[in-house]
């Protein structure tokens, strides 16, 4: 067994946890994610340790952690981890690239059917003795416009999904040329023209300073009244309150969250209520397969690069 030894601070699939503890001394504790003095305990002498997206890899964690040299994301976004103080301390930081890509774009697909056809809340009332046929007739996804904000690999997935069904995709990301986009599908179109024209709207962005609130009261207003609109990127990227208004006042089809401003949200009973809104738990890119897929491959590169280590 290699003298070598990881934390992992988060959930992992077990029979990666397995692997890794056949070659290294691992400490499993996914309670201490919420237990930030346990935690820079328990990194205060390993080369490496595995997140997920709760844990906040920073500047106050990397001093709690001198010998820390690799650390294992499992998922592909990086705004919980301060990838300058890593590189500065000579810490590599893994995401799982493309591991759990397509449980994502599985989630869009069906979260926008579920939200244009509007007909899955009604088992209560049903329930109840009531037979509203009327008020639930929904609509149907195909000739529909999908708006595609941010056109990586998840959204690019999300294509074929989309046209499968017999929807046009439209998309929008300033770091992709024209001739890309379409060349994978979607027909190039500004931001603010994608906003107002798309019958859903999907974002697929990084959580940066230029992306934040990038979906604020004035593109929510901007948006069509029978839109869609499904965040499964990174909390900060929609307005919160600004969606809620427009959902409470009907000037908003729908919308899900599964990403927030604070996870676990603050005031979460702010979503109470709210007519046509989906919430689940940061889920989107966890599935049974994909949280096997992304384990075994943080797995393997964290024990390559350990394997590194003198």
């Amino acid at each position: 067994m290699s003298r070598h030894r990881i934390v992992i601070s988060e959930f992992m699939d077990e029979d990666a946890v397995a692997r890794l503890r056949a070659r290294f001394e691992i400490t499993y504790d996914p309670g201490l994610v919420d237990d930030p003095d346990r935690l820079a305990e328990a990194i205060a002498s390993v080369p490496a340790l595995i997140v997920r997206n709760r844990t906040q890899v920073r500047e106050a964690l990397l001093d709690a952690a001198p010998k820390l040299r690799v650390v294992g994301r499992l998922g592909v976004g990086l705004d919980n981890i301060d990838i300058t103080a890593c590189a500065e301390r000579g810490v590599r930081v893994i995401p799982a690239t493309g591991a759990n890509a397509d449980a994502v774009a599985e989630y869009v697909i069906a979260t926008l059917l579920i939200l244009l056809r509007g007909a899955y809340g009604a088992t209560a009332r049903i329930v109840a003795g009531e037979w509203p046929r009327t008020s639930l007739t929904g609509r149907e996804a195909q000739a529909r416009l999908l708006g595609l904000v941010g056109f990586g690999d998840i959204a690019r997935r999300i294509v074929p999904r989309a046209k499968a069904l017999g929807m046009r995709v439209a998309a929008y990301d300033p770091l992709v040329g024209e001739h890309e986009l379409r060349r994978n599908g979607a027909e190039p179109m500004p931001l603010d023209r994608l906003v107002a024209e798309a019958d859903a709207v999907s974002l697929h962005v990084p959580l940066t300073d230029t992306t934040r609130k990038l979906i604020d009261a004035r593109r929510i207003g901007a948006m069509r009244a029978d839109a869609v609109l499904i965040n499964t990127a990174r909390g900060g990227i929609i307005d919160e309150e600004a969606l809620v208004a427009a959902l409470k006042e009907g000037r908003l089809g729908g919308a899900a969250l599964d990403v927030f401003e604070a996870e676990p949200p603050e005031q979460p009973e702010r979503f109470a209520d709210v007519p046509n809104l989906l919430l689940t738990p940061h889920i989107a890119g966890v599935t049974q397969e994909s949280n096997r897929r992304v384990s075994l491959m943080i797995a393997e590169r964290v024990a390559a690069e350990l394997d590194r280590i003198p």
